[in-house]
């Protein structure tokens, strides 16, 4: 690679383009082949600037090490845990070391090189119940911080403790909290029931300062559900330094968003996916959720702010510096999905400290990081009214004029999957037994037909950057979901009316919409112009209905989400196996799933064009971000892989 193990910043002085925003101890560890955050850097552009992998030799990739996950150890042994809905944590690497979280919030430490393991520390997170809020035992993964001597991993537990250990031994910090660890359901402005609050995303640390988010059960039968709040922390005494509230209170700007003083007891508009930040501004970015609950909003009249936000604080005092709401009052499930990505890049001729938001309504929304000013116009454009009765939609969205929407919006005859007049036909039968419309039609008591649907467009998979060209990847998939409103029932609850989704699958088993089902898109945040796009995985060719003329040989996987990892060289991409087979957890009772391995593969792209370099079978699906390093000599791909019924692993590949 072209800036060494031994190369100080003076002798690479294009740090800073590869890693915009990063600490100089952050972009040095970057460049010397380390991994030191969650998606890099808090950069989050999941770039690594190594080359030893690369268009001629990508295809000899084999497997390094296989790691297997300490849960089957606890398992085993007769803990008490539902089982993992999937095994999503990336690790990061620092000095030689990996350091990943698992799906029942241990942290373990392996050698880089030959994936042995070094310490497992189990904070015994299950002993709090058996099966956590939202999606059960699955964690993304951990953060790292050093000063001096001083090296520390923070996990955030499924069962909302944060836990602060010695990065070399595993044992817990003493002085951090109390005993190392912090009660995150502490400190909050009303009592916080466990069961609905938990974590899966790593934190961020901006200089001494953690910034924590949490992820929330939007659940109707609870009013009020736990704050969204984020909070910051002190890295090294675990004291808590400030707060600021996703849903303003009293006196605070924003309040008037919410009408009828339904601020008082609105929940949610929490921070579940990964953060970002500007260590160099001292800046962090906020991806905001949805207030509670999802569906329906009747009982928090006005725009809500700041429900579906981007949301850019000073670490240091929680202090909001800009903002920008991507949906008023939102009824779609359209929170913020990933971390948003900065990049430096070049607009009209101006150079730009920029941030780059994808959505699940499928869309890429770019500022200046600095002042919240968009990079291009975002206009205002009238979204269609609600039929159901208490509920106002928003009169108007807000549409950026660039890029281009990065998949299908609405539901429009001319999208449907098309292949024969039949497949045609019965997919406008489909479309016909519900509500549906441009993109924002609000849910109904028929059912609306939801496009892009509640898990994207976008998703938690997030977007990925190439510093050098200003080129931003992103995995989208055409997954229509329908969404049916109802009074409450037999459910005990204080809303009007709750609601319920279901995917909605197309004429014989099919995708509803044209292919690529699911797709790789590049997009040149230079110009906001799509530069290509790619089907991701093969999809269901085998399918009768398909053996006609004219159908691709890829057509894109279904039901899947896919990663991107661009390198100096190459662009990596991986894909989740389908969850499948739902079936009651056998302690909770709480819908659980198979995955079901298809299509598990590693492709390689070429960067500037989307040409498929090399295709490397891999014995199960990829279940998380992918992260690339430098150990032993060789240049490492790992990514997680399992959860329910397959065995939760690291895989690791390299060179012969």
């Amino acid at each position: 690679m072209k800036c060494g193990w031994l190369l100080a910043l003076l002798a690479c002085p294009a740090l800073g383009q590869v890693s915009p925003g990063a600490s100089p101890q952050a972009a040095a560890a970057l460049a010397r082949g380390e991994w030191p955050a969650y998606a890099g850097t808090y950069s989050a552009q999941r770039y690594s600037p190594l080359d030893q992998i690369d268009r001629t030799n990508a295809g000899r990739l084999r497997i390094a090490w296989r790691w297997k996950s300490p849960d089957h150890a606890l398992r085993e042994a007769g803990v008490r845990a539902d089982p993992p809905r999937v095994n999503e944590g990336t690790p990061v690497m620092a000095n030689g070391t990996l350091y990943v979280s698992t799906s029942l919030s241990q942290v373990a430490a392996i050698d880089a090189a030959t994936g042995r393991t070094k310490w497992v520390h189990d904070p015994k997170a299950y002993r709090f119940g058996p099966y956590p809020a939202n999606d059960g035992w699955l964690h993304r993964g951990v953060a790292y911080w050093k000063a001096g001597d001083d090296e520390r991993v923070i996990i955030l537990t499924a069962y909302a403790q944060m836990v602060a250990l010695d990065a070399r031994s595993g044992q817990p910090i003493e002085a951090f909290g109390g005993g190392g660890r912090v009660d995150l359901t502490q400190g909050l402005r009303r009592a916080v029931d466990r069961n609905y609050y938990t974590m899966t995303s790593p934190p961020v640390i901006v200089g001494h300062v953690i910034v924590v988010g949490s992820s929330i059960w939007d659940w109707w039968a609870n009013r009020p559900l736990p704050p969204g709040d984020v909070r910051g922390y002190d890295v090294r005494s675990g004291k808590l330094l400030w707060t600021f509230h996703t849903v303003p209170q009293a006196g605070e700007p924003g309040v008037e968003t919410w009408e009828d003083g339904s601020w008082r007891d609105t929940g949610n508009a929490n921070v579940w996916a990964p953060m970002s930040a500007d260590e160099e501004l001292g800046y962090v970015y906020l991806p905001v959720s949805t207030p509670s609950n999802d569906y329906y909003g009747g009982h928090r009249p006005g725009d809500n702010l700041y429900g579906e936000s981007l949301v850019c604080l000073e670490a240091a005092t929680g202090r909001k510096v800009w903002h920008y709401q991507f949906v008023r009052h939102g009824l779609w499930d359209y929170d913020l999905p990933a971390a948003p990505s900065l990049l430096d890049v070049t607009v009209a001729g101006t150079r730009v400290k920029a941030v780059a938001q994808v959505t699940k309504q499928g869309f890429v929304f770019a500022f200046d990081r600095v002042t919240g000013k968009p990079l291009w116009p975002i206009e205002d454009r009238p979204a269609p009214p609600s039929s159901v009765p208490g509920e106002k939609a928003a009169a108007t969205q807000p549409f950026p004029t660039r890029p281009a929407p990065i998949d299908i919006q609405g539901v429009r005859e001319d999208d449907l999957i098309d292949f024969t007049p039949a497949l045609r036909r019965e997919a406008r039968e489909i479309v016909d037994k519900y509500d549906h419309g441009p993109l924002y039609t609000p849910p109904s008591l028929r059912g609306t037909v939801v496009m892009p649907g509640i898990v994207g467009g976008a998703s938690w998979a997030g977007a990925a950057i190439d510093p050098e060209s200003g080129m931003l990847y992103v995995e989208t998939h055409r997954q229509p979901y329908v969404v049916t409103l109802r009074g409450p029932g037999n459910v005990e609850s204080t809303y009007r009316y709750i609601g319920g989704f279901q995917v909605l699958p197309g004429p014989q088993g099919l995708p509803l919409f044209k292919p690529p089902f699911a797709s790789l898109l590049a997009i040149d945040m230079n110009t906001g112009e799509h530069k290509w796009r790619v089907p991701l995985g093969r999809g269901p060719v085998s399918h009768p209905a398909l053996q006609v003329a004219g159908v691709p040989k890829r057509l894109g996987q279904t039901y899947t989400r896919g990663w991107a990892l661009p390198t100096k060289t190459v662009l990596f991409a991986v894909q989740s196996g389908i969850l499948t087979n739902p079936h009651p957890a056998p302690i909770s009772g709480r819908r659980v799933y198979d995955v079901r391995i298809v299509d598990a593969n590693l492709w390689v792209y070429d960067k500037a064009t989307g040409d498929l370099l090399a295709e490397i079978p891999l014995p199960a699906n990829a279940s998380g971000a992918p992260m690339t390093y430098l150990a032993g000599g060789k240049q490492h791909i790992v990514f997680p892989v399992g959860g329910a019924n397959v065995t939760e692993e690291l895989i690791a590949l390299a060179l012969p």
